[in-house]
């Protein structure tokens, strides 16, 4: 496996139509497969290169480009220098313990 490294991905999804509203959920799941929802279309994930590629390939598929954004953000290795959170909700740290 190669360097893991934070990216931020985040989406618009045009949801005028039912076609859209399915966008939007397909897009969702696929990207809570990979990382942490943190925000409603903002989602923190610790990948490798390939998984960038592989999530980044899913969506890709899934997005009506002429209606739909995707936007990933490469904050890298060192990434909790790189993000200041203010307000309720707590911080996303991947390393830390998950308790289910």
């Amino acid at each position: 496996m190669g360097l893991l490294q934070k990216a931020c991905e985040t989406y618009d999804v045009n949801t005028g139509d039912a076609a859209g509203r399915k966008r939007l959920r397909q897009i969702a799941r696929q990207c809570v497969n990979y990382g942490q929802r943190v925000q409603n279309s903002v989602f923190e994930c610790l990948l490798d290169p390939a998984q960038c590629r592989s999530l980044q390939n899913k969506l890709c598929k899934l997005m009506d480009a002429e209606k739909d954004s995707l936007r990933f953000y490469y904050l890298g290795k060192k990434y909790e220098s790189k993000i200041e959170h203010f307000g309720c909700k707590q911080t996303y740290l991947p390393e830390d313990t998950l308790m289910v």
